[in-house]
């Protein structure tokens, strides 16, 4: 019988921050959630292994939105789509093999994926996979532009926060899992490497928020762009500086000072992203293209990681806040979800789905640790 591992989720932040209020789903509270995963799903294509109506990248989140999915309802119902999109997406018309292409991004969200699913079955085919990815991502640490960091693609084009803060996502996320001392040493040794570098980029802005990137990116010496603060940004390093944290407790060098940045991340962005109806939102209301619809998702997912290790009562509300707020403004009568989490429902896709259910996700398992 395949054991599923469950990850406790309390979500946290000041009590000030917004407006209290209740988390209420009409009818059995598990029915809206899985009516929303199973329109997820009317997307998914086994053909390609992934999303049809969204992206390449986005495919590899809708896949770890349906991990922690199927962890909050102890479902194994969808154990044969991670088995299928583990093959059929290296070798489908859409695909690539090992999960490799042109963008050290892209390779991160799969290879955080791959580590999901394999926290959720243990099964080994998938950590190996995000072994793989990692070992490829290593391959684009240069260290004499901006005096370090992985470029945002093969092409040396641009030094970015999301490749860099993935690539401490994974490094610390293998440190954490890896049985072979070598191996998990050798991750240990990147993840300082990626954070003493990242912490000292510039790109954490006085206010505690990080902005997209560094420019120039021509010289030794490169500085914050000052663009726009997404909020994939500021949930990504959470997750990040989580798993650090825990690979140094385990290595006995731990300080709590990782997890202090990450509460003062997570509040600043609670703090200024926020849409007209006090919903997580993006800077000047961005919502346009094919990938800011999945920011938002991301950033709750990754304050899930922070408020199990660091709870803070706040966060409850806020979570219960935006999930109400979705089921009530942003959601049609056959279960899909949009992008403006305080209304009104705009269109539908793979994208918004998949970071909606985030949050949605994030709010059951909050009412499952209550019981």
């Amino acid at each position: 019988m395949l054991r599923l591992r469950y990850h406790p989720f309390l979500i946290a932040l000041l009590l000030f921050i917004l407006p209290m209020a209740a988390f209420c789903i009409q009818g059995t509270p598990d029915s809206r959630i899985k009516k929303a995963i199973d329109s997820l799903q009317m997307w998914y294509s086994p053909n390609t292994g992934l999303y049809r109506t969204t992206g390449w990248w986005n495919s590899a989140n809708a896949i770890t939105t349906l991990a922690n999915y199927s962890r909050v309802a102890q479902t194994e119902a969808y154990l044969p789509t991670f088995a299928n999109t583990l093959q059929a997406a290296q070798t489908g018309p859409d695909g690539a093999i090992g999960f490799l292409n042109k963008y050290y991004d892209d390779e991160g969200w799969w290879a955080l994926a791959w580590i999901d699913v394999y926290d959720l079955t243990t099964d080994d085919r998938y950590f190996k996979q995000a072994e793989a990815i990692f070992k490829d991502m290593q391959l684009g640490w240069d260290d004499e532009t901006c005096g370090g960091g992985v470029w945002w693609s093969k092409d040396k084009k641009d030094k970015n926060a999301i490749e860099n803060e993935l690539f401490l996502s994974v490094a610390a996320a293998i440190a954490n899992r890896e049985k072979d001392p070598i191996l998990r040493e050798d991750a240990m040794t990147w993840m300082y490497k990626e954070w003493h570098w990242f912490r000292d980029s510039g790109m954490i802005d006085s206010e505690h928020l990080i902005n997209d990137g560094l420019t120039p990116a021509k010289s030794t010496h490169c500085t914050n762009n000052g663009k726009t603060t997404w909020t994939y940004n500021q949930g990504v390093i959470l997750g990040g500086l989580v798993e650090m944290e825990k690979a140094e407790r385990s290595a006995g060098k731990s300080d709590d000072g990782s997890i202090k940045l990450a509460e003062l991340i997570a509040v600043a962005a609670m703090t200024h992203l926020k849409d007209p109806h006090g919903a997580l939102g993006e800077p000047n209301g961005a919502h346009d293209g094919g990938d800011v619809p999945q920011f938002k998702g991301i950033f709750v997912r990754n304050l899930m990681q922070l408020n199990s290790r660091s709870p803070v009562r706040g966060y409850r509300k806020f979570i219960e806040f935006n999930a109400k707020s979705i089921l009530e403004k942003d959601s049609n009568n056959i279960g899909q979800l949009g992008f403006w989490w305080g209304g009104p429902f705009d269109t539908a896709d793979a994208t918004r789905q998949s970071s909606a259910l985030d949050l949605l996700v994030a709010a059951e398992a909050l009412k499952r640790s209550k019981q």
